[in-house]
């Protein structure tokens, strides 16, 4: 498969528009070979996979497989964060693009040295200006983000549940009305 030898040679992603115009289709057909390519590379139990952000595509290894890797290239396998840096990498992760003042509205903490641990460790990255006033940085998780959690999409993310109130809340509600 054609985009299979393009996304392995190219080593970093490469955006949907590119590999259109290099295959000279449109976007329902490269659309259609990427969820063929990675369909073969699951089924097949393939050591890599297709992982996709935005408008970017890139081959990656298989999350299964990643501390072999790691081990060859004398990585560490995963990174140090505190609780901290992990709630306000969920906040991006669900939220993204987001500015650092609407990630602190949801915690309600100040969230500079969670930020700058993530952009440290490459889980996210700066990736535009919002359009207000002061023309804030948004920042949103990275390709790097996707490998260390074994996603291949955002999509993936698992589902958020709004939580329930319990019966004694509920009664305790009605009991002050």
């Amino acid at each position: 498969m054609i985009i299979e030898s393009l996304l392995f040679v190219a080593g970093r992603p490469l955006e949907r528009s590119e590999l259109r115009k290099l295959l000279n289709c449109d976007d329902e057909q490269l659309t259609q070979a990427l969820h063929q390519l990675e369909r073969e590379l699951v089924e097949r139990l393939r050591g890599i996979r297709l992982q996709r952000l935005n408008e970017q595509v890139q081959l990656v290894t298989a999350p299964e497989h990643a501390r072999y890797v790691a081990a060859l290239l004398g990585l560490p396998l995963t990174a140090k964060l505190t609780s901290a840096a992990l709630e306000t990498l969920a906040v991006i992760a669900y939220r993204q693009p987001i500015t650092r003042s609407q990630i602190e509205a949801i915690r309600g903490v100040n969230s500079d040295r969670a930020l700058a641990s993530l952009l440290q460790h490459g889980l996210v990255s700066e990736v535009g200006r919002a359009q207000t006033i002061g023309r804030p940085a948004l920042f949103a998780t990275t390709p790097d983000f996707l490998q260390q959690f074994g996603l291949t999409t955002l999509e993936q993310l698992p589902g958020i549940t709004p939580p329930q109130p319990s019966d004694q809340t509920m009664q305790d509600n009605a009991t002050t009305l």
